[in-house]
């Protein structure tokens, strides 16, 4: 452990001194997604204000706000832009340094992304969580925050973020084949939006629906980490979701791995 964090703790450093140079970016990246959060909120507003029936699939407005800005926390924090990133270096040539150097491809990417989480972490969790747990207390009256469920969403969150990484490594590697991602990441980020119930509750789908979304990785992108800080998981709920996170996980770990040792095969440089 300790030599595994000498050799790759300088890829997290690069990551936090990235997101310290670019600062503008960061900031109006950051603006963007709270817009969106806050569209989202307005929407559902909308939407229960119109409707004679105040619980919707179990959801009342008030638990909608929650999931709106837990969602967001969650889908930020999980955000992985390795496909992006990884088809990018393809196009300017840069990945053929990354491949010359002794140390693990998927692994270099994930450090630089975790000094970009410190980052993220240190500016948007505890606001969140604190003006959630806030506001809970304002509409119930009672203190709502569970310590047991708010461990377990961390953990879950871990988890998810480890699925949404290596889920990307797995399609950026498609750049070694396609040779361009940047239409398709496009695609493949709202689809993934929808699929992981960050869009609309996967409680609002049809049943046969929901079912086949709950087993597929996506879930455990969003849906997940969301319903347990809820509460809206029972005990049995919350092992079966985490342990399927954990089988998701060695999945994309895996074929990660196989993917790689066959694209190495196909990588034409087009830049640099």
């Amino acid at each position: 452990m300790k030599k595994l964090f000498k050799t790759y703790s300088p890829f997290s450093r690069a990551g936090v001194q990235s997101a310290m140079a670019y600062r503008a970016n960061f900031i109006f990246f950051l603006i963007g997604e709270i817009f969106k959060c806050f569209v989202m909120y307005f929407i559902w507003k909308a939407v229960f204000n119109s409707s004679q029936n105040q619980n919707f699939m179990g959801f009342t407005m008030e638990d909608m706000t929650v999931y709106v800005f837990i969602s967001f926390l969650t889908g930020y924090l999980s955000f992985s832009d390795g496909a992006f990133a990884l088809g990018e270096e393809i196009v300017d040539g840069s990945v053929s340094m990354r491949m010359i150097k002794p140390c693990s491809f998927d692994m270099c990417f994930l450090f630089q992304e975790l000094g970009n989480k410190v980052i993220n972490y240190s500016i948007m969790f505890v606001p969140i969580v604190l003006g959630v747990e806030i506001y809970r207390f304002v509409i119930t009256g009672a203190v709502q925050f569970n310590i047991l469920s708010f461990v377990l969403f961390f953990v879950s969150l871990q988890l998810a973020y480890l699925i949404n990484f290596y889920f990307n490594v797995c399609y950026g590697f498609l750049a070694f084949f396609l040779k361009n991602l940047w239409g398709t990441n496009l695609i493949k980020d709202v689809i993934v939006g929808f699929l992981s119930g960050s869009t609309i509750p996967l409680a609002f789908m049809p049943d046969v629906l929901q079912t086949v979304l709950t087993y597929l990785p996506f879930a455990s992108l969003s849906y997940t980490p969301v319903m347990i800080y809820m509460n809206m998981y029972s005990p049995l709920q919350i092992a079966f979701s985490m342990l399927l996170q954990a089988l998701w996980l060695a999945v994309f770990v895996l074929v990660s791995k196989l993917i790689w040792h066959f694209a190495m095969k196909h990588l034409c440089i087009q830049g640099g």
